[in-house]
């Protein structure tokens, strides 16, 4: 019998958020809402869908493996050169590429924990280990949600080839400030990686939470990760990008990727997603505006949520966020929950947190009905 590698067979499978049309079928009602996989309210940009329809007629042909002219637009709009920038199907796929250019057996991969949920896997599946350092309060009384940069600074060894800052961190949407990044920045040793993942960066309001970009400058050891997905509202199409201030770290991404990988049609929409930035921004400002209303009608029903950066809220819930995630499902919001730590919220349209706050009124007064 042909088996997978044991690390293989042993890793869980990523779970996706539930897809609505399938929880609206299963529980007999017209619609569930989905706040589960941090994505944007909004329709796709009206100068990426004409860019698709255009791009759809060369479909039988294979797209540009180099993402040229989507390179020359990042590097343009970034101020690098094209060879500091590589582009991926997702930042998550970057991140692999990253593990499979810079680990090998032995090798370790440290990060803050919990954050982004690939890591730990990424770091299986290159062989490497993979070390957890685990959140700390980001607020006195505060519950666990905040990058310990110290600990994560002493966690780094001999072995550590890549540490991954994930900033908003994901799933609890705190950041960490200037100050004390430049800090840690500058203490790693030359021989590890740091990978800034700004996936959320677009949602970022406080002005003390730095530009990954800015701090990378004259860092050869500083690489930050970004995507198409969620603020420029690309998540069907699969576009993220790395810029690396050492060409040769991008260089060693662009040798591990997956040819054809970023497809043409993606190629075209984040190039005319970029020529659409002041909509994007329009966006942006509406989604953390939505972000702060969402956030106080919560505190007002008795959650402890932080102040968020990113485009979604954390419930710290502890050993009730699966219970609350499936009442919630019950009732046609599809939430992400971390079972024994919390729920993450997406923050949807202003109709969409009202249908979420309803059902968490529901589900509070059903629990007082004796």
């Amino acid at each position: 019998m042909v088996e997978a590698r044991p690390v293989v067979r042993e890793l869980p499978a990523y779970k996706p958020g539930r897809n609505p049309a399938d929880l609206a079928r299963e529980i007999g009602v017209d619609r569930a809402v989905k706040l589960a996989s941090n994505e944007v309210a909004f329709p796709p940009l009206p100068a990426v869908v004409q860019a698709i329809a255009a791009a759809v007629a060369e479909t039988n042909r294979y797209p540009d493996n180099g993402a040229v002219v989507l390179t020359a637009a990042l590097a343009e709009r970034y101020g690098v050169d094209p060879g500091q920038v590589a582009t991926g199907c997702g930042a998550v796929t970057l991140c692999q590429e990253l593990a499979q250019a810079y680990n090998d057996p032995g090798s370790s991969i440290a990060f803050a924990w919990r954050s982004f949920e690939m890591y730990p896997l990424l770091a299986s599946v290159a062989g490497a280990r993979a070390v957890r350092v685990p959140l700390v309060p980001g607020r006195p009384g505060g519950v666990p949600d905040t990058h310990d940069l110290d600990g994560l600074l002493a966690a780094i060894d001999e072995t550590t080839r890549l540490a991954f800052v994930c900033n908003p961190n994901n799933p609890t949407g705190t950041a960490v400030r200037r100050a004390e990044l430049e800090r840690f920045l500058d203490a790693v040793p030359a021989q590890t990686l740091v990978v800034l993942d700004e996936a959320y960066r677009e949602f970022v309001t406080d002005p003390d939470v730095p530009d990954g970009l800015e701090l990378m400058r004259g860092r050869p050891n500083v690489a930050v990760l970004r995507t198409f997905s969620k603020a420029w509202g690309l998540a069907g199409l699969r576009v993220g990008y790395l810029i690396a201030e050492d060409p040769a770290v991008a260089e060693a991404v662009r040798k591990t990727h997956v040819p054809f990988s970023v497809s043409m049609l993606a190629q075209a929409a984040a190039v005319a997603a970029l020529g659409s930035e002041d909509e994007v921004r329009a966006r942006c400002a509406a989604v953390t505006a939505e972000r702060e209303r969402l956030t106080a009608a919560l505190r007002d029903r008795g959650f402890d949520v932080a102040d968020s950066q990113a485009n979604f809220v954390w419930l710290p819930l502890g050993d009730d966020a699966a219970g609350l995630a499936a009442a919630l499902e019950a009732r046609a919001v599809i939430t992400r929950p971390f079972a024994g730590e919390g729920v993450r919220v997406t923050v949807g349209s202003p109709e969409e947190n009202d249908v979420l706050l309803a059902a968490l009124d529901q589900v509070r007064d059903d629990a007082r009905v004796p």
